[in-house]
């Protein structure tokens, strides 16, 4: 309950003062886990759906609404924003780093928009990398096993002078592919090399902070399958995808309640899998941020945001864009005002943003958070949001070849198939949630606590799809196309539950769990919405119950055994049934800065299912039980 946190205000509070359903995963869990990539690590937190589609593919969501690309979740590496536009969601495959060097991950459950922004509708993910001096000295890890073949990582900090420390780090590692229902595999190996380094600096009241990073990845996409009469995928389906990202950022400090930051950063990738897609992103973005108390009741923060994106992307056989390149831009304005009403036991926090983006204009994204502290073990806090998803690109200007289908919806079957087609609209606009949310948080001793809430959302103007007539094509083979037109037809309701406890019986021994429950409800006038699992079939998409219970054991300073059990329920859409895994991870450390390790994922049954590949939904690839050994010194 003391861990800091900054991602739901902006400023560094205490986890036991904010007023959100926060949850925080450290380097030491991170590293407990077994864990080799940042979706793997936050399963951890209550109320967010992790669902491996592949080797390098992940859903990730939270409180609903899973997908390939989950377009009402903010996801940020320090501040920096990685969530995709072109496509609304997060390619997880391009985001990583070096697993020691994270400090902690903050998972803001529920929106907070009027903080970060459109499209941090059902929450916020802030992965915080360590500072500089706190990585001092060189760490070089390596291993492998059946599903993790081998992997390496190297890291060096040193000091240009006592107020400058740096770090530079690489790594690299190969998986092995998934198989597919059919027993076949699904192409998607994964070999990727990744380098960076981080600088900072103090003067005075400044400190600097200048980081970057570059990447490889060798990807691949499930093969052979035909798509339709007209397309298929061919045998062998391989791409590449490579960029890197530089960040800047300044803070001056002039008291505990008073400082201004100024933050730059540059990205870019090019993605290439035929015949899936092939495209090039470039992104801009600075950011302004001003705290200051007034009235001696008011803590005021306000800030200034702008970021430009664009995006090439060629015709390939399955996705097309027109035009084809496009650059977009975002203007916001957001102000946030914590009012004491009774020194330390109650406060209200007031705030709104404004975002001015390309595709639907003005958005406006207001907040309400109240928290009660009777005192220094219990906490309530309550709170009324509004949150919007902006449409993305895709919604506009793109062209997808889906499925093919036997007949049109009220028609009767035609002699020839039919090729559905998805096509972009200038008419899609953003979706919207009104959010109600409730929370209580009880320390019981300092080695014990419960976190709890309890939320309801409201969503309207949904992304659903209509059919237009189809069209007769006489290439060979004949047949019809039907397009698909983007709308905002669809509406929902979800409502649930999370909690989290943390207990440590014994100074060696420490015990974690968390249950999330989710109900979920959908309504669509569209004649086709049961294919989408982002809005029309989100409610069939999404498990509804979700446990995960942890235990940390050290033997002694030298031996330490972790286990990890999950539970998730079934998948109606996909027909995956609810499943549990076993996680173990034991280390030896034979010397103090020696640490050897052997990890076992997924233990209690030979493969099981979690989501489904892309573009071919009817074949689910199989997550592989999993063993793994390997070693890291630290001098």
């Amino acid at each position: 309950m003391n861990i800091k946190v900054t991602t739901a205000s902006r400023r560094s509070q205490k986890l036991s003062e904010v007023p959100s359903a926060i949850f925080v995963i450290t380097q030491d869990d991170i590293r407990r886990s077994g864990a080799t990539s940042i979706p793997e690590a936050l399963r951890m937190a209550p109320g967010v759906e992790v669902a491996r589609i592949g080797t390098d593919k992940w859903a990730v969501s939270i409180r609903g609404f899973n997908s390939r690309f989950s377009n009402k979740l903010q996801v940020m590496i320090d501040g920096r924003s990685i969530y995709n536009p072109l496509f609304s969601g997060v390619q997880w495959e391009l985001e990583d780093t070096l697993m020691e060097d994270i400090e902690r991950i903050e998972v803001i459950r529920g929106p907070n928009a009027a903080v970060w922004g459109a499209n941090a509708v059902n929450g916020v993910i802030n992965i915080i990398t360590k500072k500089a001096a706190d990585t001092q000295g060189t760490l070089l890890s390596a291993g492998g096993g059946s599903f993790e073949q081998g992997f390496v990582g190297a890291r060096y900090g040193g000091k240009i002078n006592n107020e400058t420390p740096f770090r530079v780090y690489a790594k690299g590692f190969t998986r092995d592919h998934m198989n597919t229902t059919s027993g076949k595999s699904a192409n998607d190996d994964w070999h990727n090399a990744r380098g960076g380094f981080r600088l900072d600096h103090s003067r005075g009241i400044d400190q600097f902070t200048w980081q970057g990073d570059i990447f490889y990845n060798s990807i691949g996409n499930a093969a052979g399958q035909p798509l339709s009469p007209v397309i298929t995928l061919p045998g062998t389906s391989r791409g590449h995808s490579e960029g890197g990202n530089i960040r800047f950022r300044w803070d001056r400090t002039y008291s505990e309640k008073s400082a201004i930051m100024l933050q730059t950063y540059y990205d870019r990738v090019d993605y290439r899998l035929l015949p899936v897609t092939i495209y090039k992103t470039e992104s801009f973005d600075i950011d302004f941020q001003h705290r200051f108390p007034l009235f001696e009741k008011h803590d005021l923060t306000w800030g200034l945001n702008y970021r430009l994106y664009h995006n090439k992307v060629s015709d390939a056989e399955l996705i097309s864009f027109n035009p084809r390149q496009q650059t977009n831009q975002l203007a916001s304005a957001f102000i946030r005002d914590e009012i004491t009403l009774i020194p330390e036991h109650l406060r209200l926090n007031l705030g709104t943003r404004l975002d001015h983006n390309d595709f639907s204009g003005l958005e406006i994204q207001p907040n309400a958070r109240l928290m009660w502290t009777p005192d220094t073990q219990n906490s309530v806090w309550v709170a009324v949001s509004r949150a919007v998803r902006t449409p993305s690109r895709s919604e506009n200007d793109m062209l997808l070849n889906v499925r093919t289908v036997n007949a049109i919806p009220g028609t009767s079957i035609l002699p020839l198939p039919i090729l559905a087609q998805a096509m972009g609209s200038s008419n899609f606009t953003s979706e919207k949630m009104l959010a109600y949310e409730l929370g209580y948080r009880h320390q019981f001793s300092p080695h014990a606590s419960v976190d709890m809430a309890t939320f309801y959302n409201d969503y309207s103007q949904l992304r659903s799809f209509s059919p237009g007539f189809p069209l007769f094509q006489p290439g060979l083979p004949p047949h019809f196309t039907l397009p698909i037109g983007f709308n905002n037809n669809a509406s929902g309701q979800t409502y649930g539950a999370e909690i989290s406890a943390d207990w440590k019986p014994h100074e060696k021994w420490r015990l974690q769990g968390n249950y999330s429950y989710l109900h979920m409800r959908t309504q669509t006038n569209a004649a086709i919405a049961q294919p989408d699992p982002g809005s029309g079939a989100a409610d069939r998409v999404n498990p509804q119950h979700q446990v995960s219970l942890r235990s940390n054991y050290d033997f002694s300073d030298r031996i330490q055994f972790n286990l990890w059990l999950r539970y998730v329920s079934k998948v109606d859409l996909y027909h995956i049934p609810g499943y549990v895994t076993l996680d173990t991870k034991f280390v030896y450390r034979p010397k103090k800065n020696i640490e050897l390790f052997l990890v076992g994922q997924n233990l209690l049954s030979q493969n099981h299912r979690e989501f489904v590949t892309d573009f071919i939904p009817s074949l689910p690839t199989h997550i592989p039980r999993g063993v793994y050994a390997g070693a890291e010194w630290r001098f």
